[in-house]
């Protein structure tokens, strides 16, 4: 369960976070299962901060810094991660249905079983992304920087749920 004091601190707003997070270069928060369902963290400094099962359905990330950090399980369900870096993210397991990932980074990702069902991935960067099992079901690739043998690591649209 997520330490009380870094989420009120994230409550306060990107600015007050983003501060912390500059005065503490060292920190690596715990937000583990923490609720920021609907909470706009837009341009928040989310780096290498342990994220898994958090429930963020909703939330508003466009241009947040995720790189490295720890996804897995989370639900991103209808968040905006319009522009947002998730290079190097562990994001297995995640859901993103109908996420909004456009102009977003996610190299070398890790998206193992992950749910991007009618996700918007257009102009995204998927380069060296691993997306063994995940399901991709009417995502919008339009514009985004993958290769067909990563498409081929995904489930095929009959075994989507």
């Amino acid at each position: 369960m997520a330490n009380q004091q870094p989420i009120d601190l994230l409550r306060q707003g990107v600015n007050a976070w983003n501060a912390w997070r500059q005065g503490n270069p060292g920190a690596g928060p715990d937000l583990n299962e923490a609720d920021l369902s609907g909470v706009d963290l837009s341009g928040a400094n989310l780096n290498r901060v342990n994220l898994s099962g958090t429930k963020m359905s909703g939330a508003i990330l466009s241009k947040a810094d995720l790189s490295w950090s720890s996804l897995v399980g989370a639900d991103l369900s209808e968040a905006n991660l319009r522009g947002a870096n998730l290079s190097g993210a562990d994001l297995s397991a995640a859901n993103l249905t109908l996420a909004d990932l456009s102009n977003a980074d996610l190299s070398k990702a890790v998206l193992i079983d992950t749910n991007l069902i009618e996700a918007d991935l257009s102009e995204a960067n998927l380069t060296d992304a691993d997306l063994t099992g995940a399901f991709l079901g009417q995502a919008n690739f339009r514009g985004t920087l993958v290769t067909p043998e990563q498409l081929n690591k995904a489930k095929s649209p009959d075994d989507i749920p």
